[in-house]
């Protein structure tokens, strides 16, 4: 399969890296509807981990079946599929070689108490990736935790060890924990601070939430206000992050977040296109819909970040 120039320039960026690495991310760049055009979409289905199994697949029952997943990502052409080990085992040998893979190698869950510290256990190594074919390995990591820094050097070590072996890393930053307001979590400052601890950790594909105009950091705030950095509209905010992940010299993909309305996933996705982010990872918006509207919802997706 020959690359093309955008998905080049892309690689170009990860100087550092290993032919394998850059290799399992043209895989991902390649693939799909998006395929070529260095706008991904990323079908991810962790919640079942974090959520429950009722939350997350009662409302489309056929989601109980890992299966189904797979199909869903392949007939959709999207990027990639990421998911626990669990996950990716049950459909590992039927679905070989029909989508690339990402595999979440921690996870957190509901059951935990409201004083532990936000953590994520590691369920999965480099080596089970390799096992299973999976492009990449991904990894969340909570800034602002009392844990964080234990999370920061666990994923040095991980990405260290995935690179060495060709596989691509992930990093979903999602802040929260001590240190983080509710409304911070998705503060713009935060955010943008959340893509440089990822970008800096040595991610090859950064994870974000969409972010408020809010300012948690008093001392931030005052940059903000003093530089006249405009985080007005979503679009902004998304081209801030961007600058903020080596002034997009890393891929950088938003994630969904809760079930919403289509229209607010469409408005989103042209936030992320028209600010220059790389795409979405979405999981509970396709996914607990039925399969027709699933598909129609991602086909829809596909056209805005080809430019409809």
């Amino acid at each position: 399969m020959k690359m093309t120039r955008n998905v080049k320039k892309i690689l170009s960026n990860y100087e550092g890296e290993t032919p394998g690495v850059k290799a399992q991310l043209g895989r991902m760049l390649m693939n799909g509807r998006l395929g070529g055009t260095g706008k991904m979409i990323i079908l991810p289905v962790d919640q079942g981990f974090e959520h429950g199994p009722a939350r997350s697949f009662a409302p489309n029952p056929a989601a109980y079946d890992p299966h189904y997943h797979y199909k869903l990502a392949i007939d959709a052409g999207l990027n990639a599929y990421a998911a626990p080990l669990g996950m990716i085992e049950a459909g590992a040998d039927t679905f070989a070689g029909q989508i690339p893979t990402i595999l979440k190698v921690n996870s957190a869950n509901s059951l935990m108490s409201d004083t532990a510290g936000k953590n994520q256990a590691v369920t999965a190594s480099v080596d089970d990736a390799l096992r299973l074919g999976c492009s990449c390995i991904g990894f969340t990591i909570y800034p602002g935790s009392d844990m964080a820094l234990d999370m920061f050097e666990e994923i040095v070590e991980m990405r260290k060890e995935a690179a060495a072996k060709g596989v691509a890393t992930v990093i979903w930053s999602y802040p929260r924990g001590e240190a983080i307001t509710k409304d911070g979590e998705t503060a713009i400052d935060i955010a943008a601070y959340a893509a440089q601890v990822a970008a800096l950790l040595g991610a090859h594909i950064i994870k974000i939430k969409l972010s408020t105009d809010h300012l948690m950091l008093p001392e931030a705030k005052k940059v903000y206000e003093a530089q006249k950095i405009d985080v007005e509209t979503q679009a902004k905010r998304v081209a801030h992050c961007m600058k903020a992940s080596f002034d997009g010299r890393r891929i950088v993909v938003f994630s969904g977040g809760a079930a919403k309305g289509a229209d607010a996933v469409y408005d989103d996705a042209r936030a992320i296109r028209d600010g220059g982010g790389n795409g979405s990872i979405i999981g509970r918006n396709s996914f607990q819909r039925s399969r027709e509207d699933a598909l129609d919802m991602l086909g829809k997706l596909v056209d805005i970040y080809k430019g409809a």
